[in-house]
C-alpha cells in the first residue's frame, strides 16, 4: 500500500520567544518492507533545517529559528510504501526460550533488555505481570501474544489521560492510557521475561471495515520484539493486532524519550502558557499504470491541544 503522509505541529506562545533550537523525528524509516519514496519539511518562520541519522538509523531533522516569534509551524510530508511484513507463525519452538538466553548473554541488544527511561520494572508492573500469569511457560510468541491481549483488555484506551512523561504507574493505577503507555507496558513486561523489545513511532493508517481502538488523526506508537526464529515482529498492543502493512514505521528506540516527533527548546518567559496543537492526516493513492501521477483519496483529519512546557509532542 502507498500512503501521503502530512502532519503538522503547530506551538503558539502568549509572548514572543527570542530563539527555537528543535529537532523532529518524523521522517519514515527505509527498511525491511517500507520504503520513503519522498520527504519534505518545513517551518514557519522559515529556517536551515539540517539533518543526520542517529545510531538507531532513525533520521533526525534539527533546526534554529533566531528570530522573535509568537508562533512555530513544522510541517512534514512524505510518500511511503509499505508492503505486508513476512508472515509470523502462530508460535514459535518452546527452545526458543534457550535462543533468547543465548542472545541475551551475547549482550547484542543488552540496550532493548535493559530498564529504559519509561519502561521500568515497578511494584504495579509487576503486580500487573502476576495477575495475567506473565511467566515462560508457553513459547515465547504466545507469551507476547497473551500479554498484548491482556494489556488490550485491562486497560481502556482514554485520550489525553495521561502526558508524554507519564511514568507506567499512571496508567496501570488508573487503567487508562494512550498508545504510548500501552507500548511502554508491553515493552516493559516482554524485557521482564527476556525478550528483547523496543519501542516504535509512527502513523496507523485507519480502514473503514477496521474498527481500531487508536484515533485517526494521531501519531501513533507499538513495540517490536525480537525472536529468534521471526526476527523483528511488530506487535500493537493498543488495537491487540500484530503491525502490518497499515503500519508506517517512523523511529524506533528503546521507549518514547528516544524518539519523540519534536524535541526542543526556546529562549522566553511564556512557558506555563504555551500551547501545542498537532494535526497528522495518513491517505492511501492509488498509482495509475503507466505513470507517477497518484490521485490522493479524501483525508480525515483530527487536532489536539496540550500543554507543551518542553516543545515535546503528545501521542495519541
Amino acid at each position: 500500500m502507498r500512503y501521503t503522509i502530512r502532519h503538522v505541529t503547530r506551538f503558539t506562545y502568549d509572548h514572543p520567544i527570542t530563539e527555537s533550537v528543535m529537532e523532529a523525528r518524523m521522517q519514515p524509516r527505509n527498511d525491511g518492507t517500507q520504503r520513503c519514496l519522498r520527504f519534505g519539511l518545513s517551518t514557519t518562520p522559515a529556517s536551515r533545517v539540517m539533518v543526520y541519522q542517529d545510531h538507531d538509523g532513525n533520521i533526525v531533522h534539527h533546526f534554529n529559528i533566531p528570530g522573535r516569534h509568537s508562533r512555530l509551524a513544522i510541517t512534514a510530508e512524505a510518500l511511503v510504501d509499505c508492503e505486508p511484513p513476512p508472515a509470523v507463525p502462530e508460535r514459535c519452538e518452546r527452545e526458543s526460550w534457550a535462543s533468547l538466553d543465548a542472545v541475551a548473554h551475547s549482550g547484542e541488544f543488552w540496550e532493548y533488555l535493559a530498564p529504559s527511561t519509561f519502561a521500568q520494572p515497578t511494584p504495579l508492573l509487576r503486580e500487573f505481570a502476576r495477575a495475567i500469569n506473565l511467566t515462560r511457560d508457553e513459547d515465547p510468541l504466545t507469551a507476547l501474544r497473551a500479554a498484548a491481549a491482556e494489556v488490550y483488555t485491562r486497560l481502556e484506551y482514554a485520550p489525553l489521560s495521561t502526558r508524554v512523561d507519564s511514568p507506567i504507574d499512571d496508567a496501570l493505577a488508573s487503567k487508562r492510557g494512550v498508545c504510548q503507555d500501552f507500548a511502554h507496558i508491553f515493552i516493559s513486561l516482554a524485557r521482564q521475561i527476556g525478550v528483547p523489545c523496543r519501542y516504535v513511532s509512527g502513523y496507523l493508517f485507519h480502514r473503514q471495515d477496521v474498527h481500531d481502538r487508536s484515533p485517526d488523526g494521531a501519531t501513533h506508537a507499538w513495540a517490536e520484539a525480537y525472536l529468534p526464529e521471526c526476527g523483528w515482529v511488530g506487535i500493537d498492543p493498543t488495537n491487540n493486532i500484530l503491525a502490518g502493512d497499515r503500519h508506517v514505521r517512523v523511529a524506533i528506540g528503546r521507549d518514547y524519550a528516544d524518539v519523540p516527533p519534536t524535541r526542543g527548546v526556546y529562549k522566553g518567559s511564556t512557558v506555563v502558557s504555551s500551547e501545542l496543537a498537532v494535526s497528522v492526516r495518513v491517505g492511501p493513492v492509488r498509482q495509475e499504470a503507466g505513470g507517477e501521477a497518484m490521485p490522493l483519496l479524501p483525508w480525515t483529519s483530527r487536532e489536539a491541544g496540550t500543554p507543551a512546557v518542553e516543545m515535546e509532542q503528545q501521542q495519541q
